[in-house]
């Protein structure tokens, strides 16, 4: 009989390399999107509203399935959640008109509340002082954000872009048998043990501490995201590259945001989830001053007459930024979910089902403000600056909720000596 070690570490490879499938699938439309919206002649907002959509099924599915996961264990919500998207995905192989995309966009959304089910799930198997590791080395899954911009553009060239999500639901489908004879259920969660009801799980929704954890993780998580789906079009847009060239330096910032999150579960293992979330958040918004700035032509009166200049980013300084705000994302998507096994061990799953879908909610709302605001400004790199703002917003939030709470109790156990001059 396999060991519960085994057991576990078989629980967090299975599960991974599922929501590494199921991320491909969510953010599918980054790519696909781009010959629908020049086929279907799309404004930004349109676009935004297109690869969004499925961002919002599968935020909003991730509290219920956080309480389904508390309830009857990650095996089987996760086993029947890949299935479900299996048809909608092969559907959107045969839309013609917007709404099509969009119905189907819906469905193929609940592939996203996976990581919910996912997180919990392989929470439960480590003891507290590893679920940090084990909740980072599965949430690298968000490297299939990456893995989507490699694969799909290829298939776009060379066979279309219908052929997509038809090859895509043929590796859900694969994929959901293998995990189901890859992975154990937990006996401690299985349906009709959990005597949690459904009154004690929504009381969360009362605890401010967890809507300061959303906040976190709508920036670190949605706004992974939203860049995410947005960067191969701004790329093609900003740059004027091609499809796959654009798609290839997307990967820059998706790459890092999926694979280092172990290594941010194990810098909040060591370093604890406060530190580590403060300096992410500070990283971000100096990424973000720079990545705000527009292209600008400057000209100047000088004593030799006018001279002008060009202030802006190049693509491959502006790739580097982005590569550098993928990692603190990554780490700090970890991070956050460390604050979660720390404070609320017994219910994992709703809280992780909260927070995630105040992340999964900003990777929704983001990508249509995004393409509101180009439409509205002409600035393509307002998608940064809103970025910025909110980013701007959370420190403030952080530091009077948590540092100065800190510091005044540090000082108060510990006063400095009081000096008399004499």
């Amino acid at each position: 009989m396999a060991s519960k070690t085994y057991k576990g570490w078989s629980v967090v490879t299975a599960s991974t390399t599922a929501f590494t499938v199921c991320f491909m699938v969510w953010m599918m439309f980054a790519v696909i999107g781009i010959p629908i919206k020049k086929t279907l002649d799309l404004n930004e907002t349109q676009f935004g509203i297109l690869v969004a959509l499925p961002v919002l099924t599968g935020s909003l599915i991730r509290l219920p399935l956080g309480m389904w996961t508390d309830k009857f264990g990650g095996r089987i919500v996760f086993f029947v959640l890949m299935l479900s998207t299996v048809i909608p995905i092969w559907l959107i192989s045969v839309g013609t008109e917007f709404w099509h995309y969009l119905v189907t966009g819906l469905f193929v959304g609940v592939a996203g509340g996976s990581f919910t089910v996912g997180i919990a799930y392989c929470a439960r198997w480590f003891p507290k002082e590893r679920q940090g590791l084990a909740m980072g080395i599965f949430g690298a899954g968000n490297t299939g954000a990456a893995i989507t911009k490699l694969v799909a553009p290829t298939i776009v060239v060379a066979f279309g872009w219908t052929m997509v999500p038809k090859v895509y639901a043929v590796l859900m489908l694969v994929t959901a048998i293998a995990f189901w004879f890859f992975t154990y259920t937990d006996e401690e969660h299985t349906a009709g043990h959990s005597q949690v009801t459904v009154r004690e799980q929504l009381a969360a929704l009362k605890d401010p501490t967890v809507w300061r954890y959303s906040q976190y993780y709508s920036i670190v998580f949605g706004g992974y995201v939203a860049l995410s789906l947005w960067m191969t079009k701004y790329y093609i847009s900003e740059y004027g590259f091609d499809i796959q060239l654009a798609a290839l330096l997307a990967a820059g910032f998706s790459v890092p945001g999926g694979v280092l999150r172990a290594i941010g579960g194990w810098f909040s293992d060591k370093f604890g989830a406060h530190t580590v979330t403060w300096w992410v958040l500070w990283i971000s918004l100096v990424c973000l001053f720079f990545l705000s700035y527009p292209q600008t032509n400057l000209t100047i009166q000088t004593v030799m007459g006018p001279k002008s200049f060009h202030i802006g980013l190049n693509p491959w300084i502006f790739t580097v930024i982005m590569f550098t705000m993928g990692i603190a994302f990554a780490i700090g998507k970890a991070s956050v979910f460390k604050y979660i096994s720390d404070d609320y061990p017994h219910n994992i799953g709703v809280i992780s089902g909260i927070v995630g879908l105040a992340g999964g909610m900003g990777g929704f709302v983001l990508p249509i403000m995004f393409g509101a605001l180009v439409d509205l400004t002409g600035v393509r790199s307002s998608a940064f600056m809103l970025m910025f703002g909110i980013v701007w917003v959370s420190l403030m939030w952080m530091y009077f909720s948590e540092v100065r709470p800190m510091s005044a109790e540090q000082n108060r156990r510990h006063p400095e000596p009081t000096h008399f001059s004499g």
